[in-house]
C-alpha cells in the first residue's frame, strides 16, 4: 500500500497499525515545517536523540518559499544526515521503523524520508568465554550486526570484501549478512544459500544461527557432527573469508556461521596460528589426539576389562583395584549423564556460589561416590580425563558428537563384546566417511579424496604465506 499526499490519512492509518495509544516506546510528534504539517516516527530506545533534536532545529528556521515541491528535493536540500532514502510502500516503512529507522512525513508530500540515526544497547566487544587464546586478538562478537562486520572490515580493508544483507522471518524480520571475498567464493554455493535464505517460510529466527541452520540444512539430523563451524572471533572469520569460506552473521547473535566446514576447519583454532609452525603444530596434533582418546578411551577400558585375557602385561595395572558393585557399563553410563547434569547447574549456577559447590561436588560425588561403591575410583579417573579432554575442543557440536558416539560405542561394547566394539569403530568411521559437508563435498578432505600437499596444511602448521589464495575443496 503506497502513501498518500495527505498527512492526516497517513497519521490515521500508521496510528491504528502501530497500536500508538498502546505502544509506548512508538513514539511520534507533529510539527509545523514553513506552514506545512510534518509528522515524525521513531522508536524511543533505538534513536540517537541529539541527532534528531538538531535536525528539527534546522527545519524550524526553513521558510515557506523556499521548501521544494517533492520529498526527493527536500532530503537533498534539508536533510544533512549520511543515510537519507526514500519509501513509498507502507510495508517496508513499517519494517524499517521497527528497525530503528526514524521516519519522516510532510504534508503534500507522498513519500516518507528515512533517517537512519539508529543506536542498539550493545555490549562491548570483549574477547569471547568460548573462543579464547593464549596469544592474539582479544576483540569478539557481539549481538549487533553491523558492529560485527565493522570488525571485519577493519580486518579486510579490500573493496572485493562483499557484505550482502538479506531479511528472515514473516514476524522478526531478522537481518542477515553473507559476507564473501569476490572471486575466492564457492558460487554455487553461495547463489543456493542466498536462494534459500530468501525461500524461508518462517514467522522469526528465534534461535538465531541454529535456526537458520537447519532451515538451509535441514537433511540427515541422525549424524551428529556438525556442517557448519561457528566462532565469535572476528579474527578466525576474517582469515575464513580469505580462504574462500561464506561467513554468515546473523542480528542478534555474537556468532558467525562459516561454510563450507570440513571436520579438519572445526578443529583448527586461533592458537594455532599465533605461535610459530612448530608450537602451532603441537598445539593441532595434541588437540587431534585427546578427541581420539576421549572418543575411544572408555569404550577400550571396558572391552579390556570383559576380557582380562586381553590385556598386555605392561597394561595389567588398569584392572580394577576394588570389587566392583555396580556393573561398568552402568558406572560409565551414570557418569556419562552426571557430568552433562553438573554442566548444566554450572551454567545455571550464580557466580558467587559457582566456586563453593564446585568444591562440594567435587567432594561428595569423587571420594564419597568411591568409598559408597557406586563407582571404582578407576571409572572415575577415566571419566575425568574424558570430560576435561571433551573441553579440548573449540566446538561445542564436535565435542557432543564424540560423546553420542563414544555412548554408543560402550553400549554396544557392553552388549555384543568385542563383535560390538568393531561395528561401533566401524559406524563412527562410516559417520565421518560418508557424511558431507553443506557444498556436498568430502567432509574429510583432503584425505578422501587424497591431496598430500593439502592434507600436511592439515596436520602440520607451516609458515604463512605472504599472500593467502582462496582454497579449494576437493
Amino acid at each position: 500500500m503506497e502513501f498518500s499526499k495527505s498527512l492526516s490519512d497517513n497519521l490515521e492509518r500508521l496510528k491504528k497499525v502501530l497500536q500508538a495509544d498502546k505502544n509506548f516506546d512508538i513514539v511520534y510528534r507533529t510539527f509545523t515545517i514553513a506552514d506545512k504539517k510534518a509528522a515524525l516516527f521513531f522508536v524511543d530506545g533505538f534513536t540517537k536523540d541529539e541527532v534528531l533534536l538538531k535536525m528539527m532545529q534546522s527545519w524550524w528556521s526553513i521558510k515557506a518559499e523556499d521548501m521544494p515541491c517533492d520529498a526527493h528535493g527536500f532530503s537533498k536540500k534539508y536533510l544533512p544526515y549520511g543515510e537519507i532514502g526514500l519509501l513509498k510502500d507502507e510495508d517496508q516503512m513499517l519494517v524499517q521503523l521497527l528497525t530503528g529507522i526514524s521516519c519522516l512525513f510532510i504534508d503534500g508530500y507522498d513519500s516518507c524520508m528515512t533517517i537512519d540515526c539508529r543506536t542498539y544497547p550493545s555490549r562491548g566487544v570483549d574477547e569471547p568465554e568460548k573462543d579464547k587464546v593464549m596469544r592474539g586478538s582479544r576483540d569478539g562478537f557481539v549481538e549487533t550486526l553491523i558492529f560485527n562486520t565493522a570488525l571485519i572490515r577493519r580486518r579486510i580493508r579490500d573493496p572485493k570484501l562483499t557484505m550482502e544483507i538479506l531479511t528472515a522471518g514473516e514476524s522478526s524480520h531478522t537481518d542477515i549478512a553473507i559476507c564473501y571475498m569476490e572471486g575466492r567464493q564457492d558460487e554455487k554455493l553461495l547463489q543456493r544459500i542466498k536462494q534459500q535464505i530468501q525461500d524461508l517460510k518462517v514467522d522469526a529466527l528465534t534461535m538465531n544461527q541454529e535456526s537458520l541452520a537447519e532451515c538451509i540444512y535441514p537433511h540427515k539430523w541422525y549424524n551428529p557432527f556438525p556442517k557448519f563451524k561457528f566462532s565469535e572471533r572476528p579474527d578466525t572469520a576474517a582469515a575464513c573469508i580469505l580462504e574462500g569460506n561464506i561467513v554468515i552473521l546473523v542480528d542478534n547473535s555474537p556468532a558467525a556461521m562459516i561454510l563450507p566446514s570440513s571436520v579438519f576447519d572445526i578443529i583448527e583454532e586461533a592458537d594455532d596460528y599465533y605461535f610459530p609452525p612448530i608450537t602451532g603444530t603441537y598445539l593441532r596434533l595434541s588437540r587431534m589426539a585427546t578427541a581420539f582418546l576421549c572418543l575411544l578411551l572408555t569404550p577400550t577400558w571396558l572391552l579390556l576389562m570383559m576380557n582380562p585375557d586381553m590385556i598386555p602385561a605392561p597394561l595389567d595395572f588398569i584392572r580394577l583395584s576394588d570389587p566392583s558393585y555396580v556393573p561398568l557399563i552402568y558406572q560409565l553410563l551414570l557418569l556419562e549423564f552426571a557430568i552433562d547434569g553438573l554442566r548444566l547447574a554450572a551454567i545455571n549456577t550464580p557466580n558467587m556460589l559457582t566456586t563453593p559447590l564446585s568444591v562440594i561436588a567435587g567432594i561428595v560425588l569423587g571420594e564419597y561416590s568411591v568409598k559408597s561403591g557406586w563407582f571404582n575410583s578407576e571409572t572415575m579417573l577415566y571419566m575425568a580425563f574424558v570430560t576435561i579432554s571433551n573441553y579440548s575442543q573449540s566446538s561445542f557440536e564436535l565435542g557432543y558428537a564424540l560423546k553420542f558416539m563414544r555412548v554408543m560405542l560402550l553400549i554396544l561394547t557392553a552388549i555384543f563384546n568385542g563383535w560390538g566394539y568393531g561395528i561401533g569403530i566401524v559406524i563412527c568411521v562410516v559417520a565421518i566417511v560418508f557424511n558431507r559437508t553443506i557444498a556436498g563435498k568430502s567432509y574429510i578432505y583432503p584425505l578422501i579424496p587424497l591431496k598430500w600437499s593439502e592434507l600436511k596444511k592439515r596436520f602440520l602448521r607451516g609458515r604463512l604465506p605472504a599472500t593467502v589464495k582462496g582454497r579449494q575443496e576437493g
